[in-house]
């Protein structure tokens, strides 16, 4: 918003469909695509492998601390509220990795244990990503609840490919490459004025 880059909805919706397609949405699907892979077919290592790179993966410290602070406190209340068969397991394989969960593959381990197939669990993903970072645009740029709305419809299509996409992209292929992004999320870190955390 500083840098003049997101003024309205249109450039909002063009800036959070450059994430999806091309920054953290589409590494986060991937990376969710492979955790859930690997809880469903018993991969301890594809799993483990999922949470590191989950961890490095990240532009900058400041995403890196946000998905690391989200995935712990989502997996603390599944832990409190919905305990779930086989979780123990998985914890032991997080424990083992030496990293903080991050939040894409928190939520694909507790998708996979309850049995929501990866397609809609990732979709339904995406779609809370876009809808926190509409909701951040929505006080920022300022837009009123309708323009976020607007955004939201628009950037429905947009979420469903970049679902598709990260589903069947190979992991060799993983990384994001939205330079104006990361960019503008490194500046973020020194910005004097600033609302919200991350």
């Amino acid at each position: 918003m500083e840098q003049g880059l997101v003024r309205d909805r249109a450039t909002m919706i063009v800036w959070l469909d450059g994430i999806l397609r091309h920054g953290a949405g589409r590494t986060d699907g991937m990376l969710f695509a492979a955790a859930h892979r690997a809880v469903l077919a018993g991969d301890e290592a594809g799993f483990a492998w999922a949470v590191e790179r989950a961890d490095i993966l990240r532009a900058s410290a400041e995403m890196g601390l946000e998905s690391r602070a989200q995935g712990q406190a989502f997996l603390l209340a599944i832990r409190a509220a919905w305990p779930l068969d086989g979780l123990a397991r998985w914890d032991a394989v997080i424990a083992g990795t030496g990293r903080p969960v991050a939040y894409a593959v928190a939520v694909a381990l507790a998708a996979s244990l309850i049995g929501v197939a990866e397609g809609p669990a990732l979709t339904a993903y995406l779609h809370a990503f876009s809808a926190n970072l509409v909701s951040a645009g929505v006080r920022l740029v300022p837009l009123g609840q309708t323009d976020g709305q607007r955004a939201l419809a628009a950037l429905d299509p947009i979420t469903h490919r970049a679902a598709d996409a990260a589903l069947a992209a190979p992991l060799d292929d993983l990384g994001g490459r939205a330079m104006a992004v990361d960019w503008t999320s490194m500046i973020h870190e020194t910005q004097y004025t600033r609302l919200f955390r991350s």
